[in-house]
């Protein structure tokens, strides 16, 4: 991923904005599918970063506890959601009081919450 999101952002260096060849077209449309690849490199970072902490989480025998009540999440959430952390109750209260925030920390590539910053 460091890689794909390295070459696309040095393909973008020499990239011309107006005037000297590239139609203004263009160069909105190669903005927009840098700006998609890079979210959604921002987001298959996000998911594997929840897929590590679930494991880390089964390695320290903390898979499937609520880390909000401490309660066992059921069974049909965690086939569902493997790296799920809350249960639904919870899950909707984390909600409700941070919103789309991530648990996450920012990215190796200087994303966060699958947002470009």
């Amino acid at each position: 991923m460091y890689g794909v999101t390295h070459d696309t952002l040095k393909n973008t260096d020499g990239m011309e904005t107006g005037g000297g060849g590239m139609h203004t077209g263009d160069a909105g449309s190669d903005s927009y599918d840098r700006d998609f690849a890079l979210n959604l490199l921002a987001k298959e970072q996000d998911a594997l970063s929840e897929v590590e902490q679930a494991i880390t989480r089964a390695e320290t025998g903390l898979y499937g506890v609520c880390e909000m009540s401490g309660e066992r999440i059921p069974n049909e959430r965690l086939e569902a959601i493997p790296f799920a952390r809350y249960t639904v109750g919870c899950q909707a209260l984390w909600e409700k009081e941070n919103g789309n925030n991530r648990h996450s920390a920012k990215s190796e590539f200087g994303f966060s919450n699958g947002n470009m910053r």
